[in-house]
């Protein structure tokens, strides 16, 4: 045993460290969805392989070694959300990390274009008479792909139109609303719902909606709900009800920051 801890070298310390604060960033990403009861089986199988590799069970670690091996490939099926999502948590971390190395740049930068007040109104007219509405605004990501699911708009944006097209008898009023470049690209357009057991059952569908696809995009989402009116934004898969005369502010300083 003392050989053993004399072998042991301060690299080999960092490197289960760096593990361990892995494999706890992993766990607090699933937590709360249904995945988290493979991942705790995976971690468990490898454990027992190293297990079985030093004990010297040659038969028993050939099989544990094969299912590792080919489940490696299953994994990246299985968890391709929870890895998409880690993947955009570790850029938009970066990109956090640049921007605060850069002041300088920042300090020129004048963030997103869009015509905010208009944004907001519409909202605050809406939440008066409790008119639900689900409104998207991209940032670096355009969402190409949840465009495509929608009805191609194209025009100004106005608040006439944003509530014309979520009045309750419009056909396109179903859905969410994609806002890019200061345009109202499409509406009607279908989000991803988010997996989280951890949201407040109040919230309905389209803040599960909102939930989900700023979860795993860079985007801003405004919600207005059907049931009691109240305007919420929605941020890196975070719920912040924002009461309607701050929401312009509320909305601005998030577009530029």
């Amino acid at each position: 045993m003392l050989n053993l801890f004399i072998q042991i070298r301060i690299v080999d310390i960092i490197d289960i460290v760096l593990v361990a604060a892995l494999l706890y960033t992993l766990y607090r990403l699933l937590k709360g969805t249904g995945a988290i009861s493979i991942f705790v089986g995976i971690v468990a199988i490898f454990l027992l392989w190293q297990l079985v590799n030093a004990l010297q069970m040659e038969l028993l670690s050939s099989i544990l070694g094969a299912f590792v091996n080919v489940g490696f490939i299953a994994l990246i099926v299985i968890f391709q959300p929870e890895i998409r999502r880690f993947l955009f948590t570790i850029g938009i971390q970066t990109k956090n990390d640049n921007i605060k190395s850069f002041k300088l740049f920042r300090r020129k930068s004048k963030g997103i274009s869009m015509d905010t007040e208009s944004v907001c109104r519409a909202c605050q007219s809406m939440s008066n008479i409790k008119q639900g509405a689900l409104i998207v605004i991209t940032r670096q990501n355009t969402l190409s792909d949840i465009v495509l699911t929608g009805v191609t708009i194209d025009g100004e944006i106005s608040k006439p139109l944003i509530e014309n097209i979520f009045f309750k008898n419009s056909p396109l009023h179903d859905g969410a609303m994609i806002l890019t470049d200061n345009k109202i690209v499409a509406a009607r357009c279908i989000l991803p719902v988010t997996n989280n057991s951890e949201i407040p059952g109040h919230f309905g569908l389209r803040h599960r909606a909102a939930v989900g696809v700023t979860e795993n995009n860079d985007c801003i989402v405004l919600v207005v709900s059907e049931e009691t009116g109240s305007i919420s934004l929605v941020k890196n898969g975070k719920i912040t009800t924002v009461q309607p005369e701050d929401l312009e502010e509320t909305l601005n300083h998030e577009l530029i920051s």
